[in-house]
């Protein structure tokens, strides 16, 4: 489980930066890098979706182990 918390927390991270590029400087890292619409994009945007959930359930495991 160790393993599955460290890549969703870095696949969210990355989520995170490039949600900051497009807030900061209207520049979308993953559309640059996989084109608008392609394939490739929906599957990062939708890693980053389910690991955001994830986390959200691994962060109420943790608050209530505390």
């Amino acid at each position: 489980m160790e393993t599955l918390q460290k890549v969703c927390l870095v696949i969210t991270i990355i989520g995170a930066i490039n949600w900051g590029l497009i807030g900061l400087f209207d520049f979308n890292l993953v559309t640059s890098l996989f084109g608008s619409g392609s394939m490739l994009s929906k599957v990062v945007y939708s890693l980053v979706g389910i690991t955001g959930l994830i986390n959200i359930g691994l962060l109420f495991v943790h608050l209530g182990t505390k």
